[in-house]
């Protein structure tokens, strides 16, 4: 494999008027967790249908895992593995033939196939249950069993689109716990999507953040929230917000200051928060009533905010 394993140059996805991706570039090293962070319906999903060939693009390029997405797209598919957002499982089988049928479409010989399930079934700790009738497995289970046919394959390449979605804490954990062990045993490359920053924060070395169809930032999740500066004071109130912001907004400590459009909560990054909170209480002279505040470092939640100039949202 190249040592870029995943290239994009310029992909675009137009749905009649609807424009779902808009020029995105991406490059994934080989080996490397990168996370596509945004909301739903940002174009995440349509970028990973791009890369995994289910998706012709409008425009632009790509390879994966040394193959052209459009021309060589049977050599791109026995390099990957994928899961869906929505569980895709076959409620009537057991997870044993869900595992065993996935590797004869794939033309696996039989004892390669019982290795294989052998190996899989242990990774993620499905036990028994895995001949057992999916229709009896809990949500993460069955998360569990999409992620070990997604690896049936041995893959070079995993993409995981919301991995976790639906799944309690225990269960994202343990996930993310499996995907972390792939990575360092195996040097399995991971591109995921996912709407939670602490999943982002938790498994990717690289972040990309995606926000209506653009990828408007990337880079290592340190470096990300380091930029933002050193602690960030946030208020809630209501009156003249933007009268406060210009007052505050000229003092001295004050790095920058940003509103998220949706909530109207300000964030004022400054170099010390808990220094600085009382002379920013008192240069509220315009009559913003101040509701609530808090200090923190900043976080790619602020980062998020910065880029997009809105948090991070479900929709």
């Amino acid at each position: 494999m190249t040592e870029m394993a995943i290239e994009a140059r310029g992909l675009v996805k137009r749905y009649a008027e609807v424009t779902a991706v808009d020029g995105i570039d991406l490059q994934v090293p080989a080996g490397m967790i990168y996370a596509m962070l945004g909301p739903n319906g940002a174009g995440k999903t349509t970028t990973i249908s791009m890369l995994t060939t289910l998706v012709r693009p409008t425009a632009g390029a790509g390879r994966v895992a040394g193959y052209d997405l459009l021309r060589e797209a049977p050599q791109v598919r026995t390099r990957i593995g994928v899961t869906f957002q929505d569980i895709v499982l076959d409620n009537d089988l057991t997870g044993r033939q869900v595992l065993d049928i996935h590797g004869q479409l794939y033309r696996q010989p039989a004892d390669l196939r019982r290795k294989r399930i052998a190996d899989l079934v242990d990774l993620v700790q499905l036990g028994d249950a895995i001949d057992r009738l999916v229709k009896t497995y809990s949500g993460g289970m069955k998360r569990r069993l999409e992620l070990a046919r997604g690896l049936m394959t041995d893959p070079a390449i995993l993409f995981l689109d919301e991995p976790t979605q639906g799944l309690d804490p225990q269960n994202r954990t343990g996930i993310w716990g499996y995907l972390r062990e792939l990575n360092r045993q195996r040097g399995l490359t991971v591109l995921l999507t996912t709407h939670y920053m602490e999943e982002a924060e938790a498994l990717a070395s690289q972040v990309g953040i995606v926000d209506h169809g653009k990828l408007v930032s990337q880079g290592q999740p340190t470096e990300l929230v380091a930029a933002m500066g050193a602690d960030v004071i946030r208020v809630r109130g209501h009156g003249d917000s933007a009268a406060f912001l210009n007052q505050v907004a000229g003092l001295p400590f004050v790095e920058r200051v940003e509103t998220d459009r949706a909530s109207g909560h300000l964030s004022l990054y400054v170099d010390q928060g808990s220094r600085r909170l009382v002379e920013i209480i008192a240069a509220n002279t315009n009559g913003y009533q101040i509701e609530d505040v808090t200090i923190a470092r900043p976080t790619l939640a602020d980062v998020f905010l910065h880029h997009t100039g809105h948090a991070l949202r479900d929709e």
